[in-house]
């Protein structure tokens, strides 16, 4: 035969085998998962990630550092290929911003005089531009702050914000698709956006039906540092002066004599009605003093090597965040912020998949590289900063998979898929879950806007098709409650600790999970594309 024809028998041979070995676990459930609790491989390593002596991974911290060395002791006891910069690492450099609240200050100015808000309890400062020194604005309320041609929507129609701060309700308008406005919606984008109006900040006030966590607790956030890429070519600020986020729970005293009430904005949101755009008649000035410094942080990459003719030199990744919060306030004497769930244990996943593979001797036509980024709480800097500084070739990076906060706290009898209907992904994520015995379901929850607020969102923007994983509920289940406790009680809390209940076989049958979708898609004889109708097509170089 020549070598075309080969090629297609192998491939045959290789699809028959999958086919057979999906029939088996499909008889089987996940026979292959381990069955003990809290003495299985990724326990351990959720473990030693999420233990105290970590102090949360801060990026840049020393317990960060222990972490990447960590993993990457793990990837090379499993055989793997160094895939970064030197050795397993690529060392990514961060300017570090804090807030000085005592040199710090936001006061409305309106017709009844000036009003003096409270850092933390009122409103909050964001660090993840450098604010400037001071600031003195009109402001003027414009929606949901977005402007999309696409969709036909624009909240700054009539308005004039040129030199202004712009004030909006967070969330999507109802009438844009989900994946469209979920884009728009990145601090990314809206900086651009308000830059090319003339816009000198933002005010953003989130609708509390769609808070993953109470002010209370999210607030207390203000005192971890913030960061950014030390390079100047990703500084994102784009011109913005301030930006500031609201507590709605106090919200009224900015649009007093306004002639409208934000509740009323918030129940014309909840009824899906347009919002409202309007001038305020109040001012805003602010000061802000930052403290900055400069720190170093690393990206861990691995490879399992490819071993078809043509398409080793393609990879699959597989990403997930190593970082978490470090040490921050106390809640209930705890300041230690773990991150157990978030994301440990994406990275023990990342892990076991990595052993698992190479220990049943699976020989991917693709290379599989495994990337631990760092930066994610930050801003998805890390993933970022690879994408655009990729240790391999960037066209070869053909497809990403990513796990972040996968909540194994029940069984997994669904899969939720974040970009489900945005690429052939979806399609082999579907079978590949279908052939365990787990239903596949598209993002039931689209107002949150996760499929850009993790770092599949970098691979995304350079064009790469991309998934994010979850074990998913069905909309008003008890395991819908779990979850929405499991927000509201441990998200970004000292509470994601080892000592909260996990579901040990939903997470050893997700890890089963993603390590055949790992194995499907690197096998596939067509490289991964995106559907015509897909929004984040348009990413994607011509041809792809």
């Amino acid at each position: 035969m020549v070598f075309e024809e080969l090629e297609v028998e192998a491939t045959m041979h290789k699809t028959i085998l999958y086919a057979l070995t999906c029939s088996f676990i499909a008889s089987s459930g996940f026979a292959a998962a381990p069955q003990s609790a809290k003495d299985s491989r990724w326990w351990s390593h959720v473990s030693y990630l999420a233990d105290d002596a970590l102090e949360g991974r801060n990026t840049g911290s020393e317990g960060h550092r222990k972490a990447a060395a960590y993993v990457a002791k793990e990837f090379e006891k499993a055989g793997l290929r160094p895939g970064g910069k030197d050795g397993y690492f690529q060392s990514v450099a961060f300017i570090t911003n804090e807030l000085d609240e005592s040199r710090s200050g936001l006061t409305l100015v309106g017709p009844s005089g000036e009003q003096a808000l409270t850092l933390g309890d009122d409103a909050n400062i964001s660090v993840r531009i450098d604010p400037a020194a001071s600031v003195d604005a009109e402001l003027v309320f414009a929606g949901h702050g977005l402007a999309i041609p696409e969709a036909n929507h624009d909240d700054f129609q009539g308005l004039d914000v040129r030199g202004k701060v712009v004030v909006y309700l967070s969330g999507p308008p109802p009438s844009v698709p989900a994946p469209l406005a979920a884009h728009m919606q990145s601090a990314r984008e809206r900086a651009g956006m308000l830059s090319k109006l003339g816009a000198v900040g933002s005010v953003s006030i989130a609708n509390p039906k769609h808070m993953d966590i109470p002010w209370e607790r999210a607030t207390l956030a203000r005192f971890i540092p913030s960061m950014r890429l030390a390079d100047p070519e990703f500084n994102d600020g784009q011109g913005q002066k301030i930006a500031i986020a609201v507590n709605p729970a106090r919200a009224e005293k900015w649009f007093a004599g306004s002639g409208h009430t934000f509740q009323g904005i918030l129940d014309a949101a909840d009824a899906g009605k347009p919002l409202p755009r309007f001038s305020l008649p109040t001012r805003l000035t602010a000061k802000a003093a930052l403290k900055q410094s400069e720190t170093e942080s690393q990206n861990v990459a691995a490879i399992l090597p490819g071993h078809h003719p043509k398409l080793k030199g393609e990879y699959v990744v597989f990403s997930a965040h190593l970082d978490h919060l470090g040490v921050g306030k106390p809640i209930d004497g705890d300041a230690i912020y773990n991150g157990a769930m978030d994301n440990a244990a994406g990275i023990a996943t990342m892990l076991d998949a990595a052993a698992s593979l190479k220990e049943r001797g699976i020989k991917p036509d693709r290379s599989i590289l495994f990337l631990a980024v760092t930066g994610e709480e930050k801003g998805l800097l890390g993933s970022r900063y690879f994408t655009n500084r990729p240790t391999v070739d960037r066209g070869a990076l053909v497809a990403d998979i990513n796990v972040d906060m996968y909540l194994p706290i029940f069984p997994l009898k669904k899969l939720t898929i974040y970009g489900m209907q945005e690429s052939n992904l979806g399609e082999l994520a579907s079978e590949v879950a279908s052939s365990l015995k787990v239903a596949p379901q598209a993002d039931p929850e689209p107002n949150r806007n996760l499929f850009i607020r993790s770092d599949q969102y970098s691979f995304i923007r350079q064009g790469v098709p991309s998934l994010a994983l979850k074990v998913g509920f069905d909309k008003g289940s008890p395991e819908e409650k779990l979850a929405k406790e499991w927000l509201t009680k441990r998200y970004h809390a000292p509470s994601d600790d080892l000592n909260q209940p996990v579901d040990h076989q939903a997470a050893a049958d997700f890890n089963v999970l993603v390590a055949r979708l790992l194995e499907r898609v690197a096998n596939e004889p067509e490289r991964p594309r995106w559907n015509a109708s897909s929004f984040f097509k348009r990413f994607a170089s011509p041809g792809s």
